[in-house]
């Protein structure tokens, strides 16, 4: 076939070859990652590779085994260890949580939860992703030094004397030679996967020297098989319940992120909810087959496009090209030294750091500062999705106090303005000179919500006594919540109960109809109290100060 005939064809072809090359050692390294072993790797990025990409949101999106989804796996899969006794009892466990995460996953995508994912903050992503970058790179510090790692981190920074004592040369020096190549490589040449040539020419080495080193021994040959065994670990859903929702969670976080990424780069625009189904059906086979979970992969979909690819195709023979790769060389992956797997993880990892974000740590603001720095250490030392829930509710509450403070300064009210300003505001809405000492006049600028509702009340009790009418200008409050609702409700009553009137000018539609569904109005606003024209207020409130003060005018 001329494949010039067919620029998309060709383009799809190129990049999803490519994206497999660049994905087999990082498949097989964050499949030893996990614990489960380097095939479980490959399993995942084949078959979450495929049908992510066949019913995903992102045409050129690359799915496959992640670093944040590796580190939540490999914590995961020693949770479940640690109830089931062996690896062997708990495998069809670890596969029905990799297999429910994927149901969530289109659960999610099913509600259109999608759409929220772009408001997580950006320190909230940095920090996260910063701190899993610190945890791949700490996960290695055994395995660089020639021995089998401790699987929390904790346990490494405990127990790091002991090799750091005794280092196994060999292994240090073929961890730190896959790295040299790794980042020397792409100055030579682009052509090829500086990480694919980090692999094969220091494994060549340690074989035929040979290097006495951990390697990663047997890889199942052929196609993987079905795992109908997960539906029996069903009775385990309150152990695998809380690690599954984490794991989709992430998922989702790691995979709309890339697909922003690639829509940057390709000018286009994915549907995130999709997305969400298409990696959801995507984990569930991964899980079905044996393999470790993942999500989009912002290095192999870069390289997909970069190469050429444009549509679904592109990540459907990245997947087609692992499976090859697979049924092909397996017994030849075997030979591969634990370090050089280490080496290709320290490059990830550090990859994987926020290193402009970092950088810019002393110039952002305090708040952002501090949210980055604890979602840093929370992810490290505590839990990913505590860590993001966390560095959530801060941002959240951060924001609203702004938010607040921000509606407060910009309010005005003619009780608190000098008489210079108060005069001005008279003239704005048209008062009459006899009645001006009767009337206060506040204006809200932005939402009435639980961040400034108490503000709200307190220029309410700001009133003086020998005010009659009170006129709240509603012009720039298009929201209204039910704090808000009833921060109104509260200062309408207890001003009626001085005999001061409330009238509300340029009320808009949201708040409108909030008061209406709580009967705020007309049981406690009346609407005769409610206008849209300024001078028909102002003669509305003639007449009544004239009436009730009994006023010459």
């Amino acid at each position: 076939m001329n494949l010039s005939k067919f620029p998309s064809l060709k383009g799809d072809v190129f990049g999803g070859i490519t994206a497999g090359i660049v994905a087999l050692p990082l498949a097989l390294a964050f499949g030893v990652q996990s614990g489960l072993g380097a095939a479980a790797g490959l399993y995942g990025a084949i078959g979450l590779g495929i049908f992510a990409a066949l019913f995903g949101g992102t045409n050129t999106q690359i799915s496959g085994p992640t670093g944040p989804m590796t580190v939540v796996s490999a914590a995961m899969i020693t949770l479940i260890i640690g109830h089931k006794g062996s690896l062997d009892e708990a495998v069809p466990s670890i596969l029905f949580c990799f297999f429910l995460a994927g149901a969530i996953m289109i659960l999610m995508g099913v509600l259109r939860i999608g759409q929220y994912i772009k408001y997580i903050p950006y320190p909230v992503v940095s920090g996260f992703m910063t701190g899993i970058g610190v945890i791949i790179i700490i996960l290695q510090f055994f395995p660089m030094l020639g021995y089998d790692s401790p699987k929390t981190i904790l346990e490494i920074l405990r127990n790091i004397n002991d090799p750091v004592q005794n280092i196994h040369w060999p292994s240090l020096g073929l961890t730190a030679l896959t790295m040299l190549i790794v980042y020397i490589f792409p100055k030579i040449s682009t052509l090829v996967p500086s990480t694919l040539v980090a692999l094969i020419i220091v494994t060549i080495m340690a074989v035929f020297i040979p290097i006495d080193v951990k390697i990663i021994g047997d890889i199942p040959s052929g196609l993987p098989a079905f795992h109908f065994d997960i539906f029996t670990a069903m009775a385990d859903i309150n152990i695998v319940l809380m690690p599954a929702v984490t794991l989709a969670a992430l998922g989702a976080i790691d995979s709309l992120l890339t697909s922003v990424v690639a829509d940057n780069v390709t000018r286009t625009s994915h549907n995130s909810n999709k997305e969400l189904i298409g990696q959801g059906l995507g984990n569930m086979v991964a899980g079905f087959i044996g393999g470790i979970p993942g999500a989009g992969a912002t290095m192999r979909t870069l390289v997909n496009i970069k190469s050429g690819g444009t549509t679904k195709l592109s990540g459907v023979i990245h997947g087609i090209f692992l499976l090859l790769v697979l049924l092909g060389i397996s017994s030849l992956a075997s030979r591969i030294p634990i370090p050089v797997l280490s080496g290709i993880l320290f490059t990830v990892g550090i990859s994987i750091v926020d290193r402009r974000g970092l950088s810019h740590i002393g110039k952002i603001t305090k708040t952002d500062a501090f949210v980055l720095i604890i979602v840093l250490i929370l992810t490290v030392f505590v839990d990913l999705l505590q860590a993001v829930a966390a560095g959530m509710i801060i941002s959240s509450v951060i924001f609203i106090k702004q938010m607040g403070d921000i509606t407060q300064k910009d309010s005005t009210s003619t009780s608190i303005q000098t008489s210079k300003e108060a005069e001005k505001l008279h003239d704005r809405y048209h008062i009459p000179n006899e009645i001006r000492p009767y009337v206060s006049i506040k204006r809200i600028n932005g939402p009435l919500f639980f961040g400034n509702s108490e503000y709200f009340l307190q220029l309410g009790k700001k009133v003086a006594d020998e005010i009659a009418v009170l006129v709240i200008d509603m012009k720039r409050v298009p929201y209204i919540d039910q704090s808000g609702l009833y921060a109104l409700e509260s200062i309408v009553l207890s001003l009626e109960q001085k005999s001061i009137q409330v009238f509300l000018l340029h009320l808009q539609k949201q708040p409108e109809a909030m008061m209406r569904n709580i009967l705020l109005i007309p049981n406690v606003i009346e609407l005769e109290t409610i206008f849209d024209d300024e001078e028909l207020c102002a003669e509305s409130i003639k007449i009544l100060i004239k009436n009730n003060k009994n006023i010459s005018t």
